[in-house]
């Protein structure tokens, strides 16, 4: 989550693109992303040039190699060194324009494989900074900003996202990275996995998956073939919006996922033909409209009448998994509850083709500021031919921040680890009763209740017994009471007439 201190740099990055002519917030954002991937870039290299110069080994395929690159735009001979972020900076400002406008943005454009998903996404972008002194004031402002490493990349664009839609340019927002890591460890992905998100955003959930593979097999990616296939084959993404992707794409990069298959279409369309191909989806699709009937692949139609995008991305991940493939998403409240036939349809489909595990509702201010939206989390596994046996349901009540607009840290009050730890060790909640945070329900007391999956419609509420007198004791003390005030009120008359 990000800190104050954070959205005061960006803000005041911001301010200053807004005071030197930049009045659209999506060029602004634009021109801050490339900056900040153009300086985590050449972080990475030096983290792992520190470590090749302590090990003695070689740094394998650097991203600023020595020598010379030979700019296509210019036909020029260029330093790499000279491209990279800690070189240019000390530059005064006039030289500092020319190599990273002509030459520093020409190269990020073709960094990376021919062909690949990033060069793909990069082709048409534009660097707007065309003045010396605001190029050198933004540097200076995102040296700041960009103090704690790539993976603060993802709430900056979060909170930048956030400024668009305040503006009204963009609606889209991030999902919490918190969130994300929750989803990811209860999946628990591997390098056996083939990892989807259809509506990718960012990339950060499979960002985030990527990020747990390196760290719980790390052994296995030094094997030539496991780190190929981590590189270029396990993980893939589709998104409509081109500067999402294009975000996308770097944030892979600098997670060591060069070669990702990330797409720019609309996962929801004809465009999209993924059946059966995934082993493991990660999705927070977007679910604040409809599409018209014309952009919906006729597969989806099939398997549900409806426009509403929360509804078509479930049953689009029902078709692209793989049997026995799984699926973690977050949906709103209404898909759980929702009367119509498209919403029963698919949870009917959830519960009765295949294996519907877990509802984990969360509260509504997670997606705070950007969002007050009641959610849920669910997981399921595609087998085409039923066994939901029972579904978990936990109730999320905290999750480690104030659910206000602040989103204040609260560590203490976090629901999370135990969220984690009970998904893993489901065996041990059979016994638990509905008046608690967790419980089982039967696949059959869902069917019988219209297949709703709502924490609530399970919940059994715990009321305190509270115990009266009865009326004749009550009656009998106030009776005992007033005698009293009676006598002391006569008492008090004597003593006026005396």
């Amino acid at each position: 989550m990000i800190t104050g201190d954070i959205k005061q740099k960006v803000d005041d990055v911001w301010q200053t693109f807004w005071n030197n002519g930049f009045t659209q917030p999506s060029a602004i954002f634009e021109q801050i992303t490339y900056l900040l991937f153009m300086k985590m870039l050449d972080d990475k290299q030096r983290e792992k040039e520190a470590i090749a110069n302590l090990t003695g080994d070689v740094l394998l395929n650097p991203t600023f190699p020595d020598g010379m690159w030979c700019n296509p735009s210019t036909n020029q001979d260029v330093p790499y060194h000279e491209m990279r972020w800690h070189v240019f900076k000390e530059m005064e400002p006039t030289k500092m324009l020319d190599r990273v406008r002509n030459d520093a943005f020409i190269y990020l454009r073709h960094v990376g494989k021919e062909g690949s998903a990033y060069r793909k996404a990069m082709e048409d972008t534009v660097f707007q900074i065309t003045n010396a002194r605001l190029l050198s004031r933004v540097i200076e402002g995102v040296e700041k900003i960009a103090s704690d490493g790539a993976d603060m990349m993802g709430d900056v664009y979060e909170y930048m996202l956030g400024i668009m839609a305040a503006s009204g340019t963009n609606g889209q927002f991030r999902t919490p990275r918190h969130i994300i890591r929750m989803m990811v460890e209860l999946m628990r992905p591997t390098l056996n996995d083939t990892i989807c998100d259809p509506a990718m955003g960012s990339a950060g959930f499979i960002m985030e998956a990527a990020k747990y593979i390196a760290e719980h097999q790390s052994d296995d990616l030094l094997n030539i073939g496991e780190g190929d296939r981590f590189r270029k084959e396990i993980f893939h993404g589709s998104d409509s919006d081109a500067s999402m992707l294009r975000i996308g794409c770097m944030n892979m990069m600098l997670h060591d996922v060069d070669e990702p298959n990330l797409y720019y279409r609309n996962s929801l369309s004809d465009e999209n033909n993924d059946t059966n191909r995934y082993t493991l989806c990660l999705a927070n699709p977007p679910f604040a409209g409809s599409l018209d009937t014309d952009d919906i692949a006729h597969t989806l139609k099939a398997a549900v009448k409806t426009k509403k995008t929360e509804l078509l991305f479930l049953a689009l991940m029902m078709r692209m998994l793989q049997s026995g493939g799984r699926c973690a998403s977050i949906v709103p409240d209404t898909v759980l509850t929702g009367d119509a036939q498209a919403y029963k349809t698919i949870r009917s489909a959830l519960v009765d083709k295949h294996c519907m595990q877990a509802i984990i509702t969360m509260p509504s201010g997670v997606f705070q500021p950007y969002s007050g939206v009641s959610t849920a989390i669910i997981i399921f596994t595609k087998t085409g031919t039923g066994g939901t046996d029972k579904v978990w349901f936990y109730d999320m009540r905290v999750d480690g921040f104030s659910l206000t607009t602040q989103r204040t840290p609260q560590p203490e009050q976090n629901d999370i680890p135990d969220i984690i730890s009970r998904f893993h060790n489901l065996e041990t909640e059979a016994d638990r009763s509905r008046k608690e945070q967790s419980f089982f329900v039967t696949a059959d007391e869902i069917r019988a209740n219209g297949y709703d999956l709502s924490y609530k419609r399970y919940h059994e509420v715990e009321r305190e017994v509270i115990e009266y007198e009865a009326p004749e004791t009550i009656i009998a003390r106030m009776e005992e009471r007033q005698k009293a005030i009676d006598a002391a009120f006569a008492e008090f008359m004597k003593l006026i007439n005396s």
